[in-house]
């Protein structure tokens, strides 16, 4: 397999480090051909979707995105931002402001970028933009809190697979997860106190993390465990009690079983139950995107209604808070030690000068 071109170098030319954030994704526009293509990209990949490939092939083809994309369009265009997608739009913030906080605490050159698993940015691209940068060390941070192999295995899968088409390969260093680091959870607990102080408090939270297949718990996938600890972190940082507060999962896709108990289900009961006011927020996404924003802020609110419950209130995700683009400079240094060393001119103007001498065009 010939490589792909290695970007143009200049002897004497400072090495930086690369920190990649990467996102699920979206389409380009709220458009069913967009839609389409999205789909099809992400309903795609094995690692999402894990059936023989003859038979999910045929069921994606012939008729999911035969009748989803418009389906689907009509949803995004109900959330979508006059900037774009929120999802694309928060992610973008987020990397934005992380190149000035890290900024702030470090003195090595090193650049910060974004990137989606499936739509665009992709990884591919983005990956060559940093090398054109001379990022000799990437650091990628799938944005999920909770590993998944469905989330965070996917985005290292594309990444791997771009190093194998590299002559001249980065170090490269990923995040697994951050699901109970210490100022992540804080900055939830932040985020949900800020909106209690202005809108008063519910009878009852409900944490709603997205689905997956009962199997991924049952073949050893982390998933479950770690929603399930993010969920006790966070209820102890606000100092809510066990009948306070319920974590579910939303999301449900097919006939098979997914983890349970599933948000729409506990809405319905809630309702019937007569609540009030109940509050939904979604510990797993760090970004508000249509999984929060339609499918829990809107949807969610009609299932509970409908059933018969009160007020009804989705706290957004900490998008680009302060305290939570602390905690992501935090978690990134503490995964950078020994990368962000300073250069030193003076040694690499001797190095540039022995390149010259030895018959280097530059």
């Amino acid at each position: 397999m010939p490589y792909l071109p290695e970007p143009s170098f200049t002897h004497g030319t400072p090495e930086k480090t690369g920190i990649l954030l990467v996102n699920l994704g979206t389409p380009d526009a709220p458009t069913t051909p967009a839609v389409r293509t999205y789909l099809k990209e992400f309903l795609g990949d094995p690692r999402v979707v894990e059936m023989p490939r003859a038979i999910w092939w045929l069921i994606l083809n012939g008729i999911i995105l035969n009748t989803r994309p418009k389906k689907s369009a009509a949803k995004y265009a109900s959330i979508w931002l006059k900037e774009g997608s929120p999802l694309r739009v928060y992610t973008e913030k987020q990397a934005a402001l992380l190149q000035g906080y890290l900024g702030e605490r470090a003195q090595a050159p090193f650049v910060v970028d974004y990137a989606m698993r499936y739509g665009n940015p992709s990884i591919p691209a983005v990956l060559r933009k940093l090398r054109e940068q001379n990022c000799q060390r990437i650091l990628v941070v799938p944005m999920y809190p909770q590993y998944a192999a469905s989330t965070t295995a996917t985005v290292t899968d594309i990444v791997y697979g771009e190093l194998q088409k590299m002559r001249n390969t980065p170090a490269l260093r990923t995040i697994k997860h951050f699901h109970d680091h210490s100022g992540y959870i804080k900055a939830l607990a932040g985020n949900i106190n800020d909106y209690w102080m202005k809108n008063g408090r519910p009878e009852k939270l409900v944490m709603s993390f997205h689905g997956l297949p009962r199997k991924s718990l049952d073949q050893g996938d982390p998933y479950h465990c770690e929603c399930q600890k993010t969920g006790r972190l966070l209820a102890w940082e606000l100092g809510l009690k066990p009948e306070q507060y319920a974590v579910t999962f939303q999301s449900r896709f097919g006939r098979a079983e997914w983890l349970q108990p599933y948000t729409g289900a506990t809405l319905k009961e809630l309702g019937k139950q007569k609540l009030k006011r109940m509050d939904i927020v979604c510990p797993g996404f760090v970004a508000d995107c249509l999984e929060t924003l339609e499918e829990i802020a809107q949807e969610g609110k009609e299932t509970f209604q409908h059933a018969g419950g009160g007020e009804y209130h989705y706290i957004p995700c900490i998008n680009d808070r302060n305290d939570w683009m602390h905690a992501l400079t935090d978690l990134v240094i503490d995964n950078l030690q020994g990368w962000l060393v300073k250069p030193d001119a003076a040694e690499l103007e001797q190095g540039r000068l022995r390149a010259l001498e030895m018959g280097a065009p530059k």
